[in-house]
């Protein structure tokens, strides 16, 4: 269980701080309400429970892998996050949700956080770096790997869980008007998390 435990601390930890998963997050939530927000976040847990599983079971091969195509992960990732920018900038959603939520619309939801968080090199080196602070990359059990992993799912689970139910809370309390300004806002702050992103591949290649 301290495994476990240990597991949904750093699962949340790392979820937790807002980027442009988060504004994404947010977005759809205040779009489509709180489960479209939720598989939006649960795209993100997915990939976060991938760099744990390698992270956690040591599979150096795939974390190698990645960080050897850095430069083009994070300009496949600054480029989708510049597209997904523009076209938040550019539209003018209504407030009020549909009355029956797409399949599709979750699916592309739940697909795009996945492929922004695998595309982030970041992340795998956040675990490792939290791994080996807690002295956890050490551990050889394969029962104590997998709880960590399950525990990894289940803090970034929780944590975009209470976003969307925050987000939900306060979702009835803003005007039409002040919507639109928050997906405008959010657009602009997505498009630059895509520039900062394309910006620093290319420094880093050079």
């Amino acid at each position: 269980m301290e495994f476990l435990v240990k597991g949904i601390f750093i699962g949340f930890a790392i979820a937790a701080p807002v980027g442009p998963i988060g504004i994404l997050c947010i977005k759809r939530t205040l779009q489509y309400g709180r489960i479209a927000g939720l598989v939006t976040g649960l795209g993100a847990a997915l990939a976060d429970t991938f760099y744990g599983i390698v992270a956690a079971f040591g599979l150096t091969a795939i974390s190698f892998f990645f960080m050897s195509f850095q430069f083009y992960l994070k300009l496949l990732g600054g480029f989708f996050l510049l597209y997904l920018g523009i076209k938040i900038v550019l539209s003018r959603p209504s407030k009020i949700p549909p009355k029956e939520i797409k399949v599709e619309n979750l699916l592309k939801g739940f697909l795009s956080s996945f492929f922004l968080t695998i595309t982030n090199p970041l992340t795998i080196l956040s675990f490792i770096a939290v791994f080996t602070a807690l002295g956890l990359s050490e551990t050889t059990q394969y029962l104590s790997a997998a709880l960590l992993v399950v525990g990894v799912l289940l803090g970034s689970g929780i944590w975009w869980l209470f976003l969307s139910e925050v987000v939900t809370f306060f979702r009835k309390r803003i005007s039409e008007k002040v919507y639109q300004y928050i997906n405008y806002l959010a657009g602009l702050i997505i498009g630059g998390f895509g520039l900062f992103s394309l910006l620093s591949a290319f420094l880093n290649k050079t």
